[in-house]
């Protein structure tokens, strides 16, 4: 194949054998967040640059780096959205979802960010996120962390664990920020050419450098927690005591900051050891000022975002599941002859209609019955219902079992609806 035609790198094409464990993961997301009263929102993929300029950063590796960025026709620059936040944050203010009201919100869909691709990770990815806004204590920040810990459980996941910080206030982290400046400028020599762009810039990302020579001096540095606001160590110390009720472990990173400008007081992660480097696979926390800084009325602002493609490694890692949600078929219809193709295709849509989740393939193409029949066991039917020209005169068909037995009946036509709740009953046990 030319290279002209094949997928642009980073961007991945999802296959049929793969999108059941995306359809079962989309499902739960969508029972989990309405469970807890979220409701959706769906926003562009395309927004203005500024945007996230303004919200995630100008000195940040996705504004400097990553982001696919266009001039249009009109001269607008425009760009792939690279996260959900900044996009959910400005459609609110546009349409007047947060002034003098408090919101649930949930999204689930592509963001794009010119990163190296690897395992896991990729150019066009999909993120689901939550967005709550209103909320000045720390029991949304508990119920954010309870709905993505309950989700865990939904998917059957395990040896996830759960770390937590705070940013503290605006002007704490400002004055952390000085003292992290003076600490890291007495080791100039230990500091990486990354760490060192980043130290007027945004020293907090220096605590997040995976660079292995600096990890003592990391570690050695001052802590941001010791060096909270008041009311911010109140706030971290209520998230605790609400997480040890509701029996949800955590360990509290002191050097956990994340990536994004916009985020203040509770920052969390759920990493996992078991996607290797890429360990992190749910992020959030506050971003109280994010509102007011893209033009709206001061708003509190809490959520977190996923990245969908290493749930799904992690659950076929553990669960096993891919399997199990192939897309399977159930009843697989033969047929022999032009008028009996047109009883088929007659009876496949009352299948459909009266059994709306049986999975019923009629088939197509013609051929012999065998193979009709090899195409029926290829599809993984749970059985076959053949009709042909003599059984059409005689007005009966035969239903061939093809996992739980291997005989066959012949069925009169007047009394399948009799046979059509045992099929499905057979199906559903079988599936």
């Amino acid at each position: 194949m030319s290279n002209s035609f094949r997928s642009i790198k980073g961007m991945k094409d999802i296959l049929p054998q793969e999108t059941p464990i995306w359809q079962f993961l989309e499902r739960c997301l969508a029972e989990l967040t309405a469970s807890y009263g979220y409701s959706e929102i769906r926003m562009p993929i395309v927004e203005n640059t500024q945007l996230f300029c303004r919200s995630i950063g100008e000195v940040t590796d996705i504004v400097e780096k990553e982001m696919y960025t266009f001039v249009d026709k009109g001269e607008d620059s425009l760009t792939l959205r690279p996260e959900g936040t900044a996009s959910c944050v400005r459609a609110a203010i546009q349409h007047g979802l947060i002034y003098n009201q408090q919101q649930r919100l949930w999204y689930m869909g592509p963001m794009f960010r010119r990163e190296r691709p690897q395992k896991g990770r990729y150019r066009q990815f999909y993120q689901f996120g939550i967005e709550a806004f209103g909320f000045n204590g720390p029991d949304i920040d508990a119920e954010i962390i309870a709905l993505s810990a309950r989700l865990w459980k939904k998917l059957g996941l395990n040896q996830v664990e759960l770390q937590i910080n705070s940013l503290g206030s605006n002007q704490a982290r400002e004055n952390y920020k000085q003292i992290l400046v003076d600490y890291f400028k007495q080791h100039l020599e230990a500091l990486d050419a990354d760490s060192i762009r980043r130290l007027e810039s945004n020293p907090l990302r220096i605590l997040d450098s995976k660079n292995p020579t600096m990890k003592g001096l990391i570690e050695a540095a001052p802590k941001l927690n010791q060096h909270l606001d008041e009311e911010s160590k109140g706030h971290f110390e209520q998230l605790c005591a609400s997480l040890d009720q509701l029996g949800i472990d955590y360990v509290v990173n002191p050097n956990l900051v994340r990536g994004l400008d916009y985020y203040n007081r509770t920052v969390f992660e759920w990493v996992t050891t078991q996607l290797g480097a890429q360990g992190t696979i749910c992020a959030g926390g506050r971003y109280d000022g994010l509102v007011k800084q893209l033009g709206g009325q001061a708003t509190q602002g809490c959520g977190f975002a996923m990245g969908l493609e290493r749930i799904i490694l992690l659950m076929q890692e553990q669960t096993g599941l891919s399997d199990k949600l192939s897309a399977k078929t159930d009843v697989y219809l033969c047929s022999l002859g032009e008028a009996a193709f047109v009883y088929a295709q007659t009876l496949a849509e009352k299948l459909r209609d009266e059994f709306p989740h049986l999975k019923v393939r009629l088939h197509c193409g013609g051929g012999n019955l065998k193979k009709q029949l090899k195409k029926a066991d290829q599809s993984d039917a749970v059985l076959a219902l053949i009709i042909g020209e003599d059984e059409l005169a005689e007005e009966q068909l035969i239903i061939k079992y093809l996992r739980t037995q291997s005989d066959q009946i012949s069925v009169q036509l007047s009394e399948l609806n009799q046979q059509l709740s045992e099929i499905f009953n057979l199906c559903v046990k079988t599936h």
